[in-house]
């Protein structure tokens, strides 16, 4: 239950980072409206970084439990009960963000996009083309996966959390263009509930097709291939 419990609030907390940079820069009457995706997408990296220095060794991330479940590393019951706490805490950190910043959305109303309030909360692509955004995000969660892997294998204190945030800097920046780079079920479908149940003015469409085809199965599909390489490539 600890290490559940570590599941539920590293999640949360990166959701809280994570969905706390989209509101900042999506929503009227905020210090720093407009900064910009490059602003977003390193708070996503340091965030991610603080939740595993904080809670340690948790994968916050259904993805990845699902790798160390193929790699021998988690039992199928575990992996199960561990994405249902990670999923609850994305959720629970998207609506913190909601409260932290309730006048702002109050403020928006009528003034900004319903669909880019929605993005403030889950990933959407560039271009929608189902198939490719499938491929953009497998392709994402298999570099992003296996580099974990690989970081983990340096035995020096502190370097698996700095790695991986530079690790989610780097794929933020060169790869994340096409479909917002979700990588994990739970940064994506967990903040998407959030939306769907909190009372936001004129709310648009939750787009599940798009939600639980690319950033819901897509990833799944990138932890197969990051156990296999991880197995017969780099011997893990």
């Amino acid at each position: 239950m600890h290490q559940l419990m570590a599941e539920f609030m590293g999640t949360a907390l990166m959701i809280l980072f994570g969905v706390g940079v989209h509101a900042d820069t999506v929503l009227n009457d905020t210090k720093y409206h407009g900064s910009g995706h490059l602003f977003a997408i390193t708070t996503w990296a340091f965030g991610i970084s603080v939740a595993l220095f904080i809670f340690g060794n948790v994968t916050i991330n259904p993805a990845m439990a699902f790798c160390m479940f193929l790699l021998g590393n988690m039992t199928f019951i575990t992996f199960i009960e561990t994405a249902i706490f990670q999923m609850v805490g994305g959720v629970v950190g998207a609506l913190i963000v909601y409260v932290m910043y309730a006048d702002s959305f109050k403020h928006s109303y009528d003034k900004v996009d319903p669909v880019t309030i929605r993005n403030i909360f889950s990933t959407s692509p560039a271009v929608r083309n189902l198939p490719r955004n499938f491929f953009v995000e497998f392709f994402d969660t298999f570099l992003f996966l296996t580099s974990i892997l690989a970081i983990s294998r340096i035995h020096i204190p502190g370097i698996v959390p700095i790695g991986v945030g530079l690790v989610v800097w780097a794929i933020g920046m060169g790869l994340g263009g096409p479909t917002g780079f979700a990588m994990n079920q739970a940064r994506d479908l967990g903040p998407r509930i959030a939306h769907a149940i909190l009372p936001i003015k004129n709310k648009a469409d939750s787009d599940w097709q798009y939600g639980l085809i690319v950033p819901g199965i897509a990833p799944f599909f990138g932890a197969v291939a990051a156990a296999l390489f991880a197995k017969f490539y780099l011997g893990i």
